[in-house]
């Protein structure tokens, strides 16, 4: 196998084992919790660009990353070219790139489906967004992942703990959600 084919295969093999497992997650709302709450609405190209994780409650692709970021760009069809990129293992380990489509599905512009395999569309929910758009915080009805992400690779300390409360009143576990190592 040369090394394209190699690449293409391990995509496809992550992008299919992470469609399993959101397949696998009912997005339905669990009785004892209520909806999560959005923002009211999106600036969706003031959205795009470059969003450093702060902190994550990781999915398995995530696992021992450093220097994770996720990168948008709006296509010309209204899709978003989705590109996730970290280094493994370590802050100069190997950088690995991920890429999906989302999908924004509603008029707000709050909820979206990212497709990592056609046609699965895992939950990605924008709960908040500051006001400027420097930071944001990233749900799942099912809250089994979250993650705080802003366009700086460090935040300060009082800001990470507002938007960790944000994700707690939503009705998540703060043990569960973790730093991401960040160069900085």
């Amino acid at each position: 196998m040369n090394r394209i084919t190699k690449r293409f295969s391990r995509a496809v093999g992550v992008g299919a084992a992470a469609a399993l497992v959101t397949a696998c997650h009912s997005m339905a709302t669990s009785p004892e919790r209520p909806p999560l709450e959005l923002v009211a609405s999106v600036d969706i190209p003031r959205f795009m660009g470059d969003w450093y994780v702060i902190a994550a409650i990781p999915t398995f692709i995530e696992k021992d990353v450093f220097a994770s970021k996720e990168n948008y760009r709006l296509e010309s069809d209204g899709t978003i070219a989705t590109t996730f990129s970290f280094h493994a293992g370590a802050a100069d380990g190997p950088l690995r790139e991920y890429r999906s489509k989302g999908f924004v599905l509603d008029r707000s512009g709050a909820v979206w489906g990212q497709q990592y395999v056609w046609p699965i569309k895992a939950d990605y929910r924008i709960s908040y967004v500051a006001a400027d758009y420097s930071q944001t915080v990233i749900t799942r009805e099912k809250r089994d992942y979250v993650w705080i992400m802003a366009r700086t690779p460090t935040i300060a300390a009082a800001d990470l703990d507002r938007l960790l409360a944000i994700a707690v009143r939503q009705g998540y576990d703060a043990a569960r959600i973790l730093r991401v190592p960040q160069p900085g």
